[in-house]
């Protein structure tokens, strides 16, 4: 480790010594005091609340933050949840299915979401449709990598995301329209309008729309979605903004599967099944609505200090008719015989209400930033099922079909409910930025948070949490120049998991701590940021795989062991910005390990190595108006060790390291109307979004192409 932080701290060194030219213009900038703000970059200078609380911008922030700004989702054209965070720096994910989806930093899963800062609590991968959400009602997503109990509510190792609303900030009328056509008959069609109610501007309004539907690489597959948004912020005075707000997301996929392919041929051997191939009947679906109605109010005291109340309520909803398949496929006649029909409706609302007090104190002759906050949240949950009536079938034909030839059941009427659960989630914050020395700033902070999970889900109780468990936060930034600063930090971890034994016993809360440590700089007056980044996570109870699944009162149930001592340790690079007027980039590179304390190897289904980067440039002369760019993203081999379910021989689920390539182009053919073309996985790459899970395996996507045409007024 300290080779590591050696050999990097030195890396860090050459990064201030050589861009000189560069460096005398920094400096010249920070000493004008003028902060230099370039339109349409992958950087923010403002400041985020997602790590701390005390409004700090990136750079202040003792932790590893990375912004996908509206830009950078213009450029990639990304639209969902999924795909913001699948191109962030040191983030990877797994696709179970056609709505489920885990995000990971650091080896260990992501459970921490905000919504403006605030905690939002999603169900089990997102199984109501949360990581599908579209990312047109949002103005950009930040990400924090490393611990966060200090705002989050629980300490997670491994990162969270904030996604920041779309707010209404113009006081002239302004927005774009635009249409899309894409890859497997996809079409779409998005409006964001804004600006004044009022001829003084005090009340201002913006709507967001998008209309989405098409087919998919997978067959019989489709999709229909519309979103809707709406926000109103009103000046009560000049020292009062009131804004309340809507967002309501619909989305229905037809012949949607449950699950993936299966691994194993009934003699042992291997499937290599097409990517076209679905395990779903064309009467399946997995409809679901995303709604969250908001409300805050601001009130500032005086010149230093303001006050943050906001109120939120989530709901969220899934209705479902699916087909799950198991087992193993017979070679010869392409059939399989597990078969399991299910129909659910379910649905989540969560209602929070949190307060930030944060301001400026003088003490010593010097000024020190403090926030206090309170949050108080209760999600309530529930998922009702309707029987099919037994026998199930078998012998169902699987291989070659397009849609497997599954008639629909009859179902019950009579509506069981399998899982009802309530969550309810206090804490209490505070933390004060110490202004030591002008170079010199520490952090103090901390959280009491109380966390309790009742009911029950599938015949098993669901009762676990903890109450007034603190959770420490600590951090130092130190000027070296002007444009490079050290970051040291430390946090602790807690986190209650929904995780089982062989003998169905819940799995103790992880714990652990968080250290990182690490150098942030600027170059060109900071349209360039770059970061460096160590990290060492120390955690017991993590929970492995333990052997393949079972099946528990008519369940498949996946048996989880704790390990202790897990330890995960690594680096992250990042580059962001503008080096040259009109050449934005967003460069990275993230490395862990990850072993427990018998040295056997945690986590091991996550990417060791994730190298990322996205670059476009403004041509100039007779090409003025045509920007050009383009990506790569590789991730290292990921496996589970499993067991060959016909041989009873281990067996390892792995999938090889493999490189994505994009590319984009958008040709401005006036000043207000664009054209721009996105193809992904350029080279058609085979490759896996999910190994190893029961067995099974998904394939990502194959070549696709989007065409764009904007309206900007």
């Amino acid at each position: 480790m300290q080779l590591k932080i050696a050999f990097l701290l030195g890396g860090a060194a050459m990064l201030v010594a050589v861009p000189a030219a560069a460096q005398e213009t920094d400096a010249n900038a920070n000493a004008s005091d003028e902060e230099i703000v370039v339109v349409g970059s992958y950087t923010l200078p403002d400041a985020i609340d997602t790590a701390t609380g005390l409004g700090l911008t990136v750079r202040e922030t003792p932790q590893s933050v990375s912004i996908m700004t509206a830009q950078r989702i213009l450029d990639q054209n990304l639209i969902t949840v999924k795909d913001v965070i699948t191109n962030a720096v040191g983030v990877s994910a797994n696709e179970f299915d056609d709505v489920r989806n885990s995000f990971f930093a650091r080896g260990f899963e992501i459970r921490n979401t905000q919504v403006d800062g605030v905690p939002a609590a999603w169900t089990l991968a997102g199984g109501n449709g949360e990581t599908s959400i579209d990312v047109s009602i949002y103005e950009r997503v930040e990400i924090v990598r490393g611990a966060t109990g200090l705002l989050s509510g629980v300490g997670d190792p491994s990162a969270s995301v904030n996604l920041v609303r779309k707010h209404a900030d113009a006081t002239n009328l302004t927005g774009y329209v635009s249409a899309s056509l894409g890859s497997w008959d996809t079409w779409r069609l998005s409006a964001d309008v804004g600006g004044a109610l009022t001829a003084d501007g005090r009340v201002r309004a913006r709507v967001v729309g998008r209309y989405e539907e098409g087919e998919s690489y997978i067959d019989i597959q489709n999709k229909k979605k519309w979103v809707l948004y709406g926000v109103v912020d009103a000046d009560l005075t000049d020292t009062t903004l009131v804004r309340a707000g809507i967002s309501h997301q619909d989305t229905k996929p037809g012949g949607a599967t449950w699950g993936a392919l299966p691994t194993f041929y009934s003699d042992g051997t291997l499937t290599d099944l097409p990517r076209s191939q679905t395990t779903a009947a064309d009467w399946t679906y997995w409809n679901s609505t995303n709604q969250n109605i908001f409300a805050t109010v601001r009130q500032e005291l005086g010149d230093r200090w303001n006050l943050t109340v906001n109120y939120n309520r989530l709901k969220n909803t899934s209705d479902t008719q699916l087909l799950y398949l198991y087992g193993t496929v017979d070679k010869a006649t392409g059939t399989m015989d597990g078969t399991n029909p299910y129909k659910s409706a379910g649905v989540s609302y969560q209602n929070s209400f949190d307060a930030q007090l944060k301001g400026a104190v003088s003490l010593f002759g010097r000024e020190h930033e403090v926030v206090v906050g309170a949050l108080h949240s209760i999600l309530k949950r529930h998922t009702d099922n309707y029987d099919a009536p037994l026998p199930w079938l078998t012998d169902v034909p699987v291989i070659g079909q397009e849609g497997i030839p599954y008639p629909e059941p009859v179902w019950g009427t009579e509506a069981v409910r399998n899982e009802q659960e309530r969550i309810k989630q206090t804490g209490y914050y505070g933390a004060v930025r110490l202004n030591v020395a002008d170079p010199f700033k520490v952090i103090l902070g901390g959280r009491i948070a109380s966390w309790k999970q009742t009911g029950y889900a599938w015949g098993t109780n669901s009762d676990y949490g903890d109450d007034d468990v603190f959770i420490p936060y600590v951090g130092a930034l130190y000027d070296i120049t002007p444009n490079h600063r050290l970051y040291a930090s430390f946090t602790k971890i807690f986190q209650p998991q929904n995780l089982y034994d062989r003998e169905h016993q819940l799995l103790d809360p992880l714990d652990g701590d968080a250290y990182e440590i690490g150098l942030k700089s600027s170059f060109f007056g900071d349209a360039l940021q770059t970061s460096i980044a160590l990290f060492r996570i120390e955690q017991d109870n993590v929970g492995q795989i333990d052997g393949p699944e079972v099946i528990l009162d008519g369940q498949i149930f996946q048996p989880y062991r704790a390990a202790q001592g897990v330890v995960s340790k690594g680096f992250e690079l990042e580059a962001t910005g503008q080096p040259l007027p009109g050449w934005n980039v967003n460069a990275s590179y993230s490395q862990f390990k990850a072993e427990d304390a018998d040295d056997i190897p945690a986590n091991t289904d996550q990417p060791r190595k994730l190298l990322k980067i996205f670059t476009t440039y403004d041509l100039q002369g007779p090409l003025a108006g045509l920007t050009i760019g383009g990506g790569v993203n590789y991730r290292s081999k990921a496996y589970s060790d499993g067991t060959n379910p016909v041989l009873n021989t281990p067996y390892r689920f792995q999938q090889d390291g493999y490189t994505l390539v994009s590319l984009m182009a958008r040709y401005a053919v006036t000043e207000q109307l664009q054209l721009q073309a996105n193809v992904d996985n350029l080279f058609d790459k085979t490759f896996y979004s999910n190994v190893g899970s029961f067995s099974q395996y998904r394939y990502g996507a194959p070549r696709n192409a989007t065409v764009t045409l904007s309206y900007r007024f």
